[in-house]
């Protein structure tokens, strides 16, 4: 019996630390590789039996036909009529045999023998053809529906995950599903359509063999699927130890492509080398893939010894299959001719049941994958935003916060705890407190991004939960602390997510103008259609700081009732960030602008201050208020004041 899943896995991870050490390393950090435990609940398949395997084939044929089906139902129909043409060919050709030996063997001259073979070799020669032009055409087809089938499973993927709530993103065990599911489920579901039709290929030449094999003798059928049996036991042994590899190493190879990410992208390259990292990223990675290696090597051992014994076992039956048929011709239960036939047609059947056995299991291998794919389809189905076909007014007057609480998957506590608030049109609100007291988070729920486990959200008194989340947030527009860098134009990353609208290039200058971000565009290269990325011919990269102005332009040209700034101007110098605020009590007119930021200078003018810490709500007010109450506020306002004042508290 093979060691549990994760002794073993820590095993090859501690000689690979050994050698490590050996270089004069500690192999510090060890416990990281450890099997993840979500993989026990995937060990169960990895130690399905040869019978089990067999009893879930269906179905795994099932889902791979019903995939091909959603991609293309008029190319999966011409795969499945051609290869069912091809099948009657076969058996054609196959019978025709019968005639051919037939012809050979009986009494009289050769050239009269031969004369009575022609018609049954013309019809073989026929069947041949017609088998090889259908099979081409069956390729043809398959050929462009696998592709298609990729394509579904990517795109079905990918709807799901950006379709799930936003929390779901902080559960580890989804996000662990998902990397399952995209590392090898996609290429999974459409090797599975491949491998299925091979299956279905193999399986209607086989009916043909059986069917003569029956008419001929049917002792020889049985005898035949025998010699198969080992066969098929040493490719499903082989494929449960690749597939136990997958699970036990999956942490591994995760861990090692992100630390080779780190060596090869530019991002990380200055600092790379700033700190010196190269030699101990070289050393952990290195660590890593003799571990990986060393356990390949182990599996490629244990794979040629099964195949080996199956090889052995299923030679000595076939070998036995044929002593049968030589008897059965000595004793006189079967004709010669028939004799020649039968052994033609077990040659054809030990080679078509081998390819079933080894397509059935391939297609049992990748059924082990593509069902990481379909749980993970499922699980997000399950954790997908609502639809209720209603859709958010365009404005409002007021928003309403009444007791809410919101908990992180896996949380200990609350990130926002029985908070109320009132925001009214045309009002600056300020959230304001310490690092890890729900700033964020809270403005996460007001964009529409979470939801509430209690409490509601109400939009001039109607539920937020009411409407559809993406009709929530076409109303917000976000400044995040840091904007994600898209990789397209400079025109589109201004316009992005308000396809619906002329990308009218005066808005788009007007926004720009307004993010303080049309004079450095006009720099670029090819200005508003430069691509914003250096990995491609012609691309340009920014700094922080422009980063951050094409974002607040973003925002000025959505457009929208509520906008959310979450520390807009991290990145940007003295003068840019007053320059931004200026423009954003500009936007603020007829809008509600929530506005999170560090810096408390920022918050004095705001229409009313909102002071959190731990989740909750402490304080609330403008800023004489809460500079009167001597509270939290006033302690945070100071102790900021006196750094730039160069005095003490």
């Amino acid at each position: 019996m093979e060691p549990p899943m994760q002794d073993a896995l820590q095993k090859d991870v501690d000689e690979a630390g050994d050698d490590k050490r050996d270089d004069g390393l500690d192999g510090a950090g060890e416990g990281e590789l450890a099997l993840p435990y979500w993989l026990t609940s995937t060990e169960e398949a990895a130690n399905t039996g040869f019978w089990q395997m067999l009893r879930r084939l269906p179905k795994l044929l099932r889902s791979a036909w019903s995939l091909a089906w959603r991609a293309s139902p008029r190319t999966t129909a011409a795969v499945v009529v051609l290869q069912l043409l091809g099948g009657v060919a076969s058996a054609a050709g196959l019978i025709s045999v019968v005639g051919v030996f037939d012809g050979l063997l009986r009494q009289g001259p050769t050239p009269e023998r031969v004369r009575a073979a022609v018609p049954s070799l013309l019809i073989l020669i026929g069947a041949l053809a017609v088998r090889g032009a259908l099979t081409s055409a069956a390729a043809a087809a398959n050929g462009r529906l696998s592709p298609q089938v990729y394509q579904a499973a990517e795109m079905q993927l990918l709807d799901l995950t950006t379709g799930v709530d936003l929390s779901t993103f902080d559960d580890p065990g989804w996000r662990d599903a998902m990397e399952r599911a995209r590392d090898r489920g996609i290429s999974a579901a459409q090797q599975l359509v491949d491998m299925a039709i091979d299956l279905g290929t193999n399986f209607i030449g086989l009916v043909a063999a059986a069917s003569v094999l029956t008419v001929l003798h049917p002792v020889l059928l049985p005898l035949l699927v025998i010699s198969v049996v080992p066969i098929a036991w040493a490719a499903g042994r082989s494929a449960r130890l690749r597939y136990r590899q997958v699970l036990r190493y999956i942490a591994v190879w995760r861990r090692q492509r992100m630390l080779a990410y780190l060596l090869a992208a530019r991002e990380p390259a200055a600092e790379l080398r700033a700190f010196t990292v190269r030699e101990y990223l070289l050393t952990e990675i290195r660590r890593l893939l003799t571990a990986a290696t060393r356990q390949e090597i182990r599996l490629a051992t244990s794979q040629v010894r099964t195949t080996a014994a199956g090889n052995m076992l299923s030679g000595v039956v076939t070998g036995v299959t044929y002593v049968v048929l030589l008897w059965l011709l000595w004793t006189g239960r079967m004709q010669l001719a028939a004799g020649g036939a039968a052994a033609y047609a077990i040659s054809t059947g030990i080679g078509k049941l081998t390819e079933i056995a080894y397509s059935a299991n391939r297609v049992f291998e990748q059924g082990l994958y593509f069902s990481d794919f379909q749980g993970f389809c499922d699980l997000s189905r399950e954790r997908a935003e609502p639809v209720t076909g209603r859709a958010a007014p365009g404005s409002f007057q007021e928003i309403r916060l009444d007791d809410v609480t919101f908990r992180y998957p896996d949380a200990e506590r609350p990130a926002v705890r029985d908070v109320s608030m009132t925001l009214r049109r045309g009002e600056i609100i300020a959230l304001v407190g310490e690092n890890g007291s729900g700033k964020s988070t809270l403005a996460g729920l007001l964009a529409g991004l979470y939801r509430p486990q209690t409490g509601r959200v109400r939009w001039d008194g109607r539920d937020v939960a009411l409407f559809d989340p993406e009709s929530v947030r076409r109303q917000v527009a976000v400044v995040m602390q840091e904007p994600t860098r898209w990789p397209l134009q400079a025109r589109a990353s201004i316009t992005i997510g308000r396809y619906e609208r002329p990308e009218l290039m005066p808005e788009v200058e007007a926004a720009a103008r307004a993010g303080d971000a049309h004079e450095f565009v006009m720099e670029l290269p090819r200005r508003y259609e430069t691509l914003l990325s250096r990995d491609f011919t012609d691309g340009a990269d920014l700094s922080g700081g422009q980063w951050q102005r094409l974002a607040v332009s973003r925002a000025f040209y959505r457009d929208a009732p509520l906008l959310i700034c979450d520390e807009p101007t991290a990145n940007l110098d003295a003068r840019a960030e007053h320059d931004v605020y200026d423009r954003l009590r500009e936007l603020a007119e007829g809008r509600t602008v929530v506005l999170i930021t560090h810096r408390m200078a920022s918050v004095r003018e705001a229409d009313r201050i909102y002071v959190l810490d731990h989740g909750e709500v402490v304080e609330q007010g403008d800023h004489a208020a809460l500079m009167a109450a001597d509270g939290l506020y006033a302690q945070l306002f100071t102790l900021q004041a006196s750094a730039y004042q160069g005095t003490s508290p």
